[in-house]
């Protein structure tokens, strides 16, 4: 670990990962056990649009007795200035009404969306998305990335950056703009639900640094908490360059794997470690954890 780690982080903490409620290969109950193999100490479910995997998780750890803290969590899809902007809500009560209510918005709104993709595929001689997508989605949040593994299976490419590319990008034959919720309504939702709004990965947009310190200006005005600063995956000094923003804009910092699947490069709790000057979200929050708790006791009470 380099010098410029805390060296307080114990136990682990990955605060971004995915399940079968979304775009992950492993069901929540898969998800919790790896974790607990990867030595993560304090995990957060965070389904695209979704909080259907927290309950699934925290039963498995009871019921197994892991050593392993659960953090309810949901990452939703907004829209600014024609970006898809990732907000990731951690320690919300997943029962919380206007919580809810904006993930049904959002579920009708992945499911138009599908619907849209599917036809531009149709149109382009590529039948049965729709169909192939849900099968793979089984029952979870519809996203893109279950179309790439359709388009995969059906010989389109041969893995997910390039059937991106070729086909899910913007411009391209499946492409539908996205039609979100406000970064507000995001950050809004999260908060009336007791949790802390935070960006996702915010050097994955493709956005120059003028643009990324116009987002997150606008983040911060909106109520925003946090930012990742650190993923298990970086180019050289962006962990460095976004801790900084972190300072600039007076966000808190956060850290997670985006984990979906197992693969080589990206794996729950790898790398994870936050620079020196940075205070971390859960740190100043440390009631997130017994707000997660709070709520997934309510939603087994029911």
């Amino acid at each position: 670990m380099p010098d410029t780690a805390l060296t307080t982080l114990s136990p682990l903490y990955d605060l971004h990962s995915h399940t079968t409620a979304s775009d992950g290969l492993l069901t929540p109950e898969a998800l919790v056990q790896r974790a607990v193999e990867m030595r993560v100490g304090v995990l957060a479910i965070t389904d695209h649009d979704s909080i259907e995997g927290i309950v699934p998780a925290q039963r498995a750890i009871a019921a197994l007795q892991l050593p392993l803290q659960l953090m309810t969590g949901v990452e939703i899809s907004t829209l600014w200035e024609n970006h898809e902007i990732h907000i990731v809500g951690l320690g919300v009560d997943i029962t919380h009404p206007q919580l809810t209510s904006l993930l049904d918005e959002q579920r009708q709104r992945r499911t138009a969306r599908a619907q849209m993709i599917a036809e531009r595929l149709e149109k382009a001689r590529i039948p049965g998305a729709l169909a192939g997508a849900m099968a793979l989605a089984e029952g979870g949040a519809i996203t893109r990335g279950h179309f790439a593994r359709f388009l995969i299976a059906q010989g389109k490419a041969d893995n997910m950056v390039n059937v991106f590319k070729n086909y899910l990008a913007r411009g391209k034959t499946g492409y539908v703009p996205p039609q979100w919720c406000t970064i507000k309504q995001a950050v809004d939702a999260i908060h009336h639900s007791g949790g802390r709004a935070v960006v996702a990965h915010p050097g994955r947009y493709g956005l120059s640094a003028k643009w990324l310190k116009r987002l997150l200006a606008e983040f911060a005005t909106c109520g925003g908490d946090a930012m990742e600063v650190a993923q298990c995956q970086q180019p050289p000094n962006e962990r460095a360059q976004l801790a900084q923003y972190a300072q600039d804009f007076q966000l808190l910092a956060s850290q997670g794997s985006d984990f979906h699947m197992p693969c080589p490069w990206i794996e729950l709790g790898r790398k994870l470690w936050l620079p020196k000057g940075v205070e971390a979200v859960w740190t100043r929050y440390p009631d997130l954890l017994i707000q997660g708790c709070a709520a997934q006791g309510k939603r087994g009470e029911q």
